[in-house]
């Protein structure tokens, strides 16, 4: 199978927004958003792995992962996931993006491997929670926990990035959904008014 890359779901956060386990809501009646995004990911990957504090979505048929670096935010989780991933990459997303395109994903998984991320640039600015991780990131990831410094945005200043351009992600993706995600109420009543809104 050509291609091969691991998928890693980011879902240890607090949810601190919104007040409840964002990745269980749903939205107009379909599946969980997690449900949603590791579906899609499933459709991509046979490595498909969730990081988080429990397993509490037992339903899920994937593999898990737990901080090694407790409280050091999306960075530990990263450095867990890729820890845990079967192959040399993985791509990596937060559990609560429930439009997440397919066919953006496939085309971001069959770029050459030459780069350590790959990861969208957007006008909006770059999206480290839809990217492209080397295991070659975890050395500087660790160095990085150890000295206790978070930003994930910031590995990019220690490896080989690659960016991809707005212009071929909307090629793909017209109107960037890929990238929305769900942080609050009023969110989860704008990402209904999306579901129903044709692309």
């Amino acid at each position: 199978m050509p291609n091969l890359c691991s998928a890693i779901v980011l879902a240890g956060g607090k949810s601190s927004r919104i007040g409840t386990d964002k990745a269980l809501l749903k939205i107009l009646g379909n599946p969980t958003i997690i449900q949603t995004v590791v579906g899609k990911l499933q459709t991509i990957s046979d490595d498909v792995i969730v990081v988080m504090r429990d397993r509490k979505y037992r339903d899920l048929d994937v593999k898990w992962a737990s901080d090694i670096y407790p409280d050091a935010g999306p960075l530990a989780g990263l450095h867990a996931g890729l820890l845990a991933a079967k192959y040399s990459h993985a791509l990596v997303v937060a559990c609560d993006m429930p439009f997440l395109n397919t066919q953006l994903l496939e085309y971001m998984v069959s770029l050459p491997r030459k780069y350590d991320i790959l990861i969208p640039k957007l006008t909006t600015g770059v999206e480290p929670l839809h990217a492209i991780y080397s295991r070659r990131c975890l050395s500087p990831i660790e160095k990085r926990l150890q000295e206790h410094r978070f930003q994930t945005l910031d590995l990019i200043n220690d490896v080989n990035v690659r960016y991809l351009p707005e212009g071929i992600i909307r090629k793909l993706d017209p109107h960037l959904r890929s990238f929305y995600n769900v942080n609050t109420w009023e969110d989860i009543r704008e990402a209904e008014g999306i579901h129903t809104t044709p692309e």
